[in-house]
């Protein structure tokens, strides 16, 4: 179901998603997109009146991101769909990875959490109209200046936070770098509602396979009931950036994503140590996780 009903908007959000995630979170910029559009059945008026209202919503992010739509196919459906492939270019020694995170880095997420939430008690009822308006408001924030911020304050390692929520996305930080990291559930920037939402009892469909990652975390079972620390495994729509940045330009880069308007760019955590490659895995000799993060209040 689209979380919202709006084709130009629908495809406006869609273009952010896919940009955090395929480009902007690894540096680069894109370039071009190959669009694919499913239009609800009806007449050929409405559905041309759709397909157009997605074309105006889609064209206007792309010009802003100096990206060419250069193709693409429409077909029919139950419901409003769309997706796009798009394709990026950077320099090798500007790129962003996942593995990239080196002990004594600051984490900094650019973007608050709480989409999932709020988009389902949107879609249950349950959900403040201010909820959903602010909400909408966040998604539709393109992460380019803040990539481009990232990379000139020395980070290497960048992810965007997406569908696994930001537990499951530090985790395949802390994984592919081979290091532990430390998060702080008090300075989580959050969406307003979004606690409530937990609160209600209202979480995402993909919330639950995205809670199995705390058996990676530490303080699981003592931080558990913390509508904040449930957050954690929210899944995120159009979501920020989560990256690493030497400590001694940390201070700089959260003002320089301040004054670029991501008011909500917050210090989340820190890597605190290195690991083996065992880290997260079960070791033969104690049957135990060595966990790779450690949320503190």
């Amino acid at each position: 179901m689209a979380v919202v009903q709006w084709p130009s908007c629908y495809w406006q959000l869609s273009i952010v998603h896919l940009f955090a995630q395929d480009c902007y979170a690894m540096g680069a910029h894109p370039a071009s997109a190959l669009a694919l559009a499913v239009v609800p059945f009806g007449s050929p008026a409405y559905q041309a009146s759709e397909l157009g209202d997605l074309l105006s919503g889609a064209l206007e992010v792309l010009g802003n991101a100096g990206c060419e739509l250069v193709g693409g196919h429409s077909s029919e459906g139950a419901e409003l769909a769309a997706g796009f492939a798009v394709t990026g270019y950077v320099k090798p020694a500007e790129l962003m990875t996942k593995s990239g995170l080196r002990v004594g880095d600051v984490l900094i997420l650019t973007k608050p959490l709480g989409t999932g939430t709020i988009l389902a008690a949107a879609m249950q009822g349950k959900a403040k109209g201010v909820w959903v308006s602010g909400c909408l408001q966040a998604m539709q924030v393109s992460s380019a200046a803040a990539s481009h911020i990232l990379q000139d304050n020395g980070c290497r390692a960048a992810t965007d936070v997406t569908g696994f929520g930001l537990l499951g996305h530090t985790i395949e930080m802390a994984q592919a770098s081979q290091v532990q990291v430390q998060l702080s559930l008090s300075v989580l920037p959050l969406l307003q509602g979004a606690v409530k939402c937990i609160e209600q009892g209202v979480l995402s469909s993909l919330h639950a396979s995205n809670a199995k990652a705390a058996a990676e975390a530490c303080n699981y079972d003592y931080l558990s009931t913390d509508a904040r620390y449930v957050l954690l495994c929210d899944p995120q729509t159009a979501g920020g950036l989560l990256a690493g940045v030497p400590a001694q330009q940390a201070e700089a880069c959260l003002q320089a994503l301040k004054a670029a308007g991501y008011h909500d760019a917050k210090r989340v955590g820190s890597v605190v140590k290195g690991c083996d490659a065992d880290c997260g895995h079960e070791q033969a000799s104690s049957q135990q996780l060595v966990p790779l993060v450690d949320v503190v209040v």
